[in-house]
């Protein structure tokens, strides 16, 4: 979600000082999904704002996160995903429910995930595959804490690594119980 130019943009207002680590979860779960051909969704808000206008550099996608052609693309003008209607289309559709990474945690993720749950759509979001703003007095860290553990009131909440090791192919073993 929202892997675009503007989080990395220092010194502008939407740029997320702690991103590093989050991006490269990002990059494990993209990388992940696309070696075993898990289907991916790029989602991105644009509107007329100087922040994620269109016709600005920063709101291209953040190299390295280019979607290729198989993969499908929402664009949104309000924090949560449903606000388009392709992708609240697709998710009425879609029984095994989403995986939900990217930015900015405490806005675009938690507004997603509870009009998820509110539809009954499963989502599962990847709290170290995420990062938040500040709000006020109260550091980025603090407000991405305590936005994971509101998450869980809503969805499943995952690292990335108990994700991606649960999502592994299995292989079959030997003997007479193989495959089953």
């Amino acid at each position: 979600m929202d892997m675009q130019q503007e989080y990395l943009a220092k010194p502008r207002m939407l740029a997320i000082p702690e991103i590093d680590q989050a991006l490269a979860n990002c990059r494990r779960v993209l990388e992940h999904s696309r070696k075993y051909g898990l289907p991916v969704a790029f989602i991105r808000m644009l509107d007329d704002t100087a922040f994620f206008n269109r016709a600005t550099p920063f709101a291209r996608w953040i190299e390295g996160f280019e979607p290729s052609r198989s993969e499908m693309i929402f664009e949104r003008a309000s924090p949560s995903c449903y606000s388009s209607e392709p992708f609240a289309s697709l998710m009425s559709q879609c029984r095994g429910g989403i995986v939900l990474a990217g930015f900015a945690g405490e806005s675009a993720c938690l507004s997603t995930l509870i009009d998820a749950f509110h539809r009954n759509h499963k989502v599962t979001y990847l709290s170290d595959a995420s990062a938040s703003h500040a709000l006020e007095d109260v550091p980025a860290d603090e407000i991405h804490r305590a936005v994971s553990k509101i998450s869980g009131l809503y969805c499943d909440v995952y690292q990335t690594s108990d994700w991606i090791a649960s999502t592994q192919p299995r292989k079959l073993g030997k003997g007479n119980n193989a495959g089953g």
